[in-house]
């Protein structure tokens, strides 16, 4: 997964399709759903998983109206198409995001 900033955030929505993880460093259920969307970007390698730090995006948390962290935000044509709060298990993860591995 690779770390954005906000700037980069924001030219998210200017591609087809695009998947963000929002997480807070200190977080202990966040850093177990990093790992488990790292095996799931493994095991689907045309993923492209960007991650950002909650924290560093209050404007964005708003907007887009996030109630807590872990959160699996997916976008379509610059439209935020998905939240997952639940990061129940890797299969679960693999589910939802093996129809957006192009």
């Amino acid at each position: 997964m690779i770390e954005c900033n906000e700037e980069q955030v924001s030219r998210l929505a200017e591609r087809d399709t695009a998947i963000l993880y929002l997480y807070t460093p200190f977080c202990g259920t966040c850093q177990l759903a990093k790992k488990m969307l790292t095996v799931v970007e493994a095991m689907l390698p045309a993923l492209e998983i960007k991650m950002a730090n909650l924290n560093y995006l209050p404007k964005q948390a708003s907007a887009w109206e996030i109630e807590s962290v872990p959160c699996l935000l997916i976008f379509e044509k610059g439209r935020l198409i998905s939240k997952t709060y639940a990061f129940h298990s890797v299969e679960h993860l693999y589910q939802i995001l093996k129809e957006y591995a192009a």
